[in-house]
């Protein structure tokens, strides 16, 4: 078994979802926290919940692909000692519109959501572990990064990115346990995004997301988020640079 206890890692998109339901499960475990995501009321909520689980958290509102902000969420876990690695769960899935309808803003919020903030996560957090000598790198992956999923193209490539940029990672930075999660089908505002979308394939898109809640097959953040902790108390190095599902492990 694995021990997170005392140890600090950077969480982000820790205002809801999955992400919020991490961040208290992580507390859980002991482990101190650092959470960033763009809605700083939300954010706040779920710093307050850790801190009362007997943790230490703050939280850091703003766009985590900005250097700054990055840089901010990094020195901050480092002040809180003990600094073993990030977490990144922040996604934007702009469900609906074909690519051809995603201007050049909404497409790049995508592709920043999950591959630019995973590259200013790296940049500021790699030196320091890699000075420690070890540490943890997840990145969210999904099983959109090996489909092309008319409504989702944008979080397809950008996922299909961000899931090679962690084996990169893993490849250039061996003593850091980098594993690529794929948290499994989730209820989360993506899924109620994705089920009332709007564009040229969210009928599409729709065929597929909306048979997942009918039936029930789908997980509640909290037991998506139960899963990513047991997966890392349970010698998450066997799968540096690889797929870990929450389905198959």
């Amino acid at each position: 078994m694995t021990s997170l206890k005392n140890k600090t890692l950077v969480l982000t998109g820790a205002s809801m979802g999955i992400g919020k339901a991490l961040a208290l499960e992580l507390a859980k475990e002991g482990v101190n926290l650092v959470l960033g995501a763009r809605s700083e009321d939300k954010l706040l909520e779920t710093s307050a919940a850790c801190r009362d689980l007997g943790v230490k958290a703050v939280c850091i509102s703003g766009d985590v692909s900005t250097s700054n902000v990055a840089q901010e969420l990094v020195q901050v876990g480092i002040e809180f000692g003990d600094f073993y690695g990030f977490i990144h769960a922040a996604g934007i899935l702009a469900p609906g519109p074909a690519v051809w309808e995603l201007n050049k803003t909404r497409f790049r919020e995508v592709m920043d959501a999950s591959v630019t903030a995973a590259h200013q996560l790296i940049r500021h957090a790699v030196p320091q572990l890699l000075w420690r000598g070890e540490g943890l790198a997840v990145f969210f992956g999904s099983g959109a990064a090996e489909r092309a999923q008319p409504g989702i193209g944008a979080y397809c490539a950008a996922k299909a990115a961000e899931e090679h940029l962690a084996r990169q990672l893993a490849a250039e930075a061996p003593p850091i346990t980098t594993v690529i999660w794929r948290p499994g089908i989730v209820e989360t505002q993506m899924q109620f995004q994705a089920r009332n979308s709007e564009g040229h394939c969210a009928s599409q898109l729709k065929e597929v997301f909306q048979p997942w809640k009918d039936e029930g097959l789908l997980l509640t953040p909290e037991q998506s988020a139960r899963g990513l902790v047991d997966f890392l108390l349970n010698d998450p190095g066997k799968y540096n640079g690889k797929i870990a599902d929450i389905r198959k492990i």
